[in-house]
């Protein structure tokens, strides 16, 4: 059964069954990642700690394991191999910097069985995820691999600098050649722990063009949806005001780091996990990862969708037994409880002279600006919209505050002031007649300011404030100066000031009619407080 996908890299299964990537069986590439890495990084641990130079990025070391194994490696199974390790001085720092022992890389990685995933997707890719749900492992081609290298000094320095982000994190690159193949790994941080059941996985890239799952895709028993099928299905995901504001300046800041770099067409993997669904589906197989082990969350530092957003720089022992498996609390239009897993995938691509031919060819054919492939400013603008309004919100609450201010209701305070008002203006309106006999209300004054008709002229009689508050929205400590428009009227003064401090009460209202006993926010337009 062939699998060979677009891009020229080819799979099949051989005559036993078992799957083959570049004429490699699954079961000796396993076996080599992990006598590979397993050599290599116990030998690095002799090598004394230094900082970083720039020419440690450059670095590839290489070793050859023979079958029947030699004085520095072990004997194998397998055929014979050699291993490459690229810049491994560079990635055993960073290792270091998200709290990985090299003890802990190689338990990991080597002590027991990798596990094969089944959902490699469009890139032809194979990976494979470690037991303890800590790494992942991904063949790439020669041009990710040589990006990548190329990346390593500035996407490191800016990934020192701020561990907090949603960027893949890189551990390790490797080349394993057997047969005349070149077989290129990175290991990567995990995005999706298999001790969470997740409902929902999407691939999100911010474009509508061919952005619907396949049905082929559909029938899978745990699908990867995509944009337009995230439309159809959600209306939003909701988070409180904190949540939100701190995952949209990580993406923020993630995107600005990927367009200077002019990386482009990268996708966010979201998968959702309903909470409301756990109970039910507790007994089911497989939700310890298919062995039946207590779930234990991830080790490594920053690795969590919520440490990610949130990390400090503490250690992760906190989120070790943390019931959210360090998933960030969300919640759906139908007020479901959810946890969400997120990161940024698929970066390993530039704005090639390649990709440049694609999009002006599709632009051709159909909208450009929907086309997932586009210059890398333009993406990352589309990308983030599309994150900060059709997938994640805001969760919009009335928040009530104690307050300093006497608070009541807003009929008993409207009542009191016009009763206020009214007597005021008795007093004042034989005053204000003779003073200014021929001025308008502020109500009419409204016409004035904002329409320049009839007599702009007239300096305004002091209104009472329950005809002013029809014009909407009155600032407390409101001072009108109002310039008088000809100047050649000898019978008026040259400029008159009205200013409401003077007055008994101060309105702050956007909505007058509202019955609403709660503070002034400023940041809810629906909130009303008058106090005196």
């Amino acid at each position: 059964m062939s699998t060979t996908t677009e891009n020229g890299v080819g799979g099949s299964r051989n005559t036993s069954g078992e799957k083959t990537y570049k004429k490699t069986t699954s079961s000796a590439l396993k076996g080599a990642i992990q006598l590979g890495i397993g050599y290599t990084v116990g030998n690095l641990t002799s090598k004394p700690d230094r900082d970083v130079l720039m020419q440690d990025f450059y670095v590839v070391e290489s070793v050859f394991l023979p079958s029947e194994g030699s004085n520095l490696t072990p004997a194998h199974h397998y055929p014979d191999f050699r291993f490459k390790t690229y810049a491994p001085l560079a990635f055993r720092y960073f290792r270091e910097l998200f709290g990985i022992k090299p003890d802990d890389y190689l338990y990991s990685i080597c002590n027991e069985p990798l596990i094969e995933l089944s959902n490699p997707g469009a890139s032809g890719s194979l990976f494979y995820l470690t037991s303890d749900d800590e790494f992942i492992i991904k063949t790439v081609q020669h041009k990710e691999a040589e990006f990548l290298q190329k990346l390593l000094p500035g996407y490191y320095m800016n990934l020192n600098q701020n561990p907090r982000t949603l960027l893949p994190k890189f551990y390790g690159l490797y080349c394993i050649q057997s047969g005349g193949v070149n077989i290129r790994l990175v290991v990567m941080n995990n995005v999706l722990p298999r001790s969470v059941k997740m409902h929902y996985k999407y691939d999100l890239k911010g474009s509508t063009y061919k952005r619907r799952a396949s049905r082929k895709e559909r029938e899978k028993a745990c699908p990867v949806y995509k944009d337009l099928d995230f439309q159809d299905m959600h209306e939003g995901l909701y988070f409180d005001a904190d949540t939100y504001n701190a995952l949209m300046k990580t993406l923020q800041r993630d995107c600005r780091v990927l367009e200077s770099f002019k990386i482009m067409d990268y996708s966010l993997l979201l998968a959702v996990h309903v909470l409301d669904q756990s109970p039910k589906e507790a007994g089911e197989p497989g939700q310890a990862g298919g062995d039946g082990k207590r779930p234990v969350a991830q080790r490594v530092l920053y690795s969590t969708a919520m440490e990610s957003i949130q990390g400090d720089g503490k250690a992760a022992e906190a989120h070790t037994t943390d019931d959210t498996m360090g998933g960030i609390p969300a919640k759906s239009h139908k007020e479901e409880k959810l946890l969400i897993f997120l990161g940024i995938i698929d970066i390993l691509q530039s704005y090639r002279f390649i990709k440049k031919l694609e999009h002006s060819w599709k632009a051709l054919v159909y909208d450009g600006d929907s086309v997932s492939v586009h210059r890398p400013g333009f993406y990352a603008n589309r990308f983030l919209k599309f994150m900060s309004t059709s997938v994640f919100r805001k969760t919009q609450t009335i928040r009530f505050s104690p307050s300093k201010r006497a608070r009541t209701s807003i009929p008993a305070l409207k009542s009191f002031s016009q009763e206020i008002l009214s007597s005021q203006k008795e007093e004042n309106e034989e005053e204000s007649r003779d003073r200014l006999g021929g001025a308008r209300s502020l109500a009419s004054l409204e016409g004035q300011v904002f329409g320049s008709y009839l007599r702009p002229d007239l300096v305004p009689a002091t209104p009472s404030f329950y005809e002013g508050s029809s014009m909407g929205t009155i600032s407390s400590s409101i001072c009108v100066n109002l310039e008088t428009q000809s100047e050649d009227r000898d019978d008026m003064a040259s400029s008159s000031t009205f200013t409401l401090e003077d007055s008994a009460i101060c309105l702050t209202s956007e909505q007058s009619t509202m019955d609403v006993e709660v503070d002034m926010d400023p940041d809810d337009g629906s909130v009303l407080d008058i106090y005196l």
